[in-house]
């Protein structure tokens, strides 16, 4: 195993990180299943993988609630002498805290779920803009000094899916903040905060965290045969695993990547491609752009992102409406991108709430007609999260 230091913490930290979303289940989600799961962290723990990442709704029946990963890592831990070894990794859920007092339950709650005393890196999780100011206000600068100073945490920082200038703003206001977990792929350059989110975490020595190198595993399932003709043209001999973790691996500015494994031949393949040193030449970093250009050639629609259409008189969030179908389209997989338009977009913000005004047509660059094609994001994903 390769390791590197997580910017200002200090730690030595895998570069492959185990991920405990979408761990194997039984009959639904918060299911799991123990006994293959347990195997697969005795393998990745017994060869060298030494940081895992869960949050509080991670397996639970539906996107929030309290979910049984942190409740499995717990037992796992009871059971297994390798608490000390490991880089334990938890979420605060953001959107869950109405008052200043909700920081602290939810962290105790954490630490008795985990059978831990104290949580190596704890982070806000998955902020979006009023989250953050949310949280903010309910002063939650005092709450991680707090943590900070009791032990119940050693490090802090926060996972995001919003842009880079907000990225920026928060790690601004908290000197205290270590790392940050961000999403980047080689599709994702100039989504959400993308290589230059990535670039400033370098810049200021934080911890820089990948999350969904595979999107989901959707890189890496189901490739059209355009994208096949590529990698099979390329100098180089990869899977699209080995292409997709490399990408982020040559890169200056990843500490470490996060995957969420469902199964043990994934945690071998994985560890063995973490394992061994890969140079991706200037030939290759060509090949890596056309493939991301031929995915894009299968947009649902045209949209840029130029943010002429908005803000939407009636409170669309017009642009990530239309920004999750076109990624649900390029993929060609529906359900994996619902998580992302359910979970990223407040209920009163999604495509159903659209009134037909067309207030936003004469502003959009593309000539959309935007009321169609949110209408269209209805059709795809439905009004409810009903895709576990």
């Amino acid at each position: 195993m390769i390791y590197n230091t997580l910017g200002k913490t200090g730690l030595e930290v895998s570069r492959l990180g185990f991920g405990t979303m979408r761990l194997p289940t039984k009959t639904n989600n918060a299911d799991i299943d123990k006994a293959k799961a347990s195997r697969m962290l005795e393998y990745a723990i017994d060869n060298g993988v030494n940081i895992i990442d869960t949050a509080y709704p991670y397996h639970a029946e539906g996107l929030s609630g309290s979910g049984e990963s942190e409740n499995f890592l717990g037992e796992f831990f009871s059971q297994h002498p390798v608490r000390e070894d490991i880089i334990l990794q938890t979420k605060s859920p953001s959107w869950a805290i109405e008052k200043f007092d909700d920081f602290d339950y939810y962290l105790d709650e954490q630490l008795k779920k985990l059978q831990t005393d104290y949580i190596d890196i704890y982070l806000l999780h998955s902020l979006t803009v009023p989250d953050w100011e949310k949280v903010r206000d309910l002063n939650v600068f005092d709450f991680l000094d707090d943590a900070l100073s009791t032990g119940k945490v050693r490090h802090v920082g926060f996972s995001s899916h919003i842009e880079v200038d907000y990225v920026i703003e928060i790690i601004d206001e908290y000197p205290k903040f270590e790392v940050a977990l961000t999403q980047l792929n080689y599709l994702d350059e100039y989504y959400q905060s993308g290589v230059m989110g990535t670039n400033y975490l370098k810049q200021v020595n934080m911890g820089s965290m990948i999350m969904e190198p595979l999107r989901g595993g959707r890189l890496v399932n189901n490739i059209p045969d355009e994208v096949n003709a590529l990698w099979d043209m390329a100098e180089v001999k990869r899977t699209p695993v080995e292409w997709a973790f490399q990408y982020l691996w040559n890169r200056d500015d990843v500490d470490c990547v996060f995957s969420g494994m469902t199964s043990l031949e994934q945690v071998k393949e994985n560890i063995r491609i973490a394992s061994a040193e890969d140079h991706i030449s200037e030939n290759d970093q060509e090949t890596i752009r056309e493939v991301a250009r031929t995915y894009r050639t299968f947009l649902g629609n045209n949209c840029s992102r130029c943010g002429y259409c908005m803000p939407c008189p009636h409170g669309v969030d017009i642009i990530n409406c239309l920004t999750e179908y076109n990624i649900a389209h390029m993929m060609n997989d529906p359900k994996a991108s619902a998580m992302q338009y359910f979970s990223l977009i407040d209920d009163d913000s999604r495509a159903d709430s659209c009134i037909d005004c067309k207030e936003c047509i004469p502003f959009c660059t593309q000539m959309l007609d935007i009321p169609a094609e949110l209408q269209k994001v209805y059709e795809y994903f439905g009004s409810d999260f009903d895709h576990f």
